[in-house]
């Protein structure tokens, strides 16, 4: 059984549409089971960096135990559900930045349309659409935000898009009109080879940015024609998932606070080196950053 979530929306720096998930990790030879999903990971990191996030998702009651401290930190949002209907990923960690989606339930993710969003998302400085089981779910709200969008003035918020292999290479004709459409994309080196066919081709339109994360070698910024290397950070990999998303949401804060792109990229790196050596969102969760 499902229902509304009603609760007022304060303004955000950084809001981010996408899904919070129970997930099993198998990892250097462990298992766990985490908090996990793109969009939770992309809004705690922007968080984390320092901004108010907030989180359009599925939103279970009574809330779980490893999702409490999630809801604690992000004004989460969204339409009610049992905790049975919670997406659930299980991934193998294979080192290298290699993993296999070993399975996927996407739960109740298809309750997660653009009529769920709150009225005033549009005031938020940044709009995020993290990577969703659809491509075409994350182009009905890029086009609602679009929509919505003239009444914020100034051309804001700005609407950032992500994605995964599996949309690059099983839709990839949606996936590049959401390239086209978005202010700012985050991929990485295996899906800008499946939409631009090298890295050294990725390109945006004019006025867009493209982040392109490389795992240990850091991050492409692509503005234009003009590619900037940021490099990354040495870390002892215990767990990576959430690492991509995790810099997303930290350029994003970063952004939202007025640096420039390959300033905001260089200290999202330290964020996501920090994901990468902790068990799920954990780093995320804990301490100074």
């Amino acid at each position: 059984m499902f229902s509304e979530n009603t609760e007022p929306l304060e303004e955000c720096e950084v809001f981010v549409i996408g899904t919070a998930s129970l997930d099993v990790l198998h990892f250097a030879g462990q298992t766990a089971q985490a908090a996990g999903g793109a969009g939770l990971y992309t809004a705690l990191a922007a968080c984390r960096a320092g901004v108010r996030a907030g989180l359009l998702a599925p939103k279970p009651e009574p809330m779980p135990e490893l999702l409490q401290p999630v809801a604690e930190c992000l004004q989460w949002v969204g339409p009610l559900i049992l905790p049975a209907a919670l997406p659930r990923l299980e991934i193998k960690h294979h080192g290298g930045g290699r993993a296999t989606l070993v399975a996927a339930s996407w739960g109740a993710e298809a309750k997660l349309t653009p009529a769920a969003m709150p009225a005033h998302v549009d005031k938020s400085r940044f709009i995020h659409i993290a990577a969703l089981s659809s491509a075409q779910r994350q182009l009905d709200f890029l086009q609602e935000i679009k929509r919505r969008r003239p009444a914020a003035g100034l051309g804001q918020p700005y609407i950032s898009v992500g994605t995964y292999a599996r949309l690059v290479y099983g839709d990839s004709e949606r996936v590049r009109r959401l390239l086209t459409a978005a202010d700012l994309f985050f991929m990485n080196e295996n899906e800008a080879k499946g939409l631009f066919g090298t890295v050294d081709q990725a390109r945006t339109r004019p006025g867009a940015l493209l982040f392109v994360t490389l795992g240990e070698r850091g991050v492409l910024v692509v503005e234009g024609d003009c590619t900037t290397a940021v490099p990354g950070q040495a870390t002892t990999e215990l767990d990576p998932t959430g690492a991509g998303d995790t810099f997303c949401g930290a350029t994003l804060a970063g952004l939202a606070r007025g640096e420039s792109p390959v300033v905001a990229a260089r200290r999202a790196v330290d964020f996501a080196a920090q994901t990468v050596g902790a068990v799920g969102p954990e780093a995320l969760l804990g301490g100074d950053s």
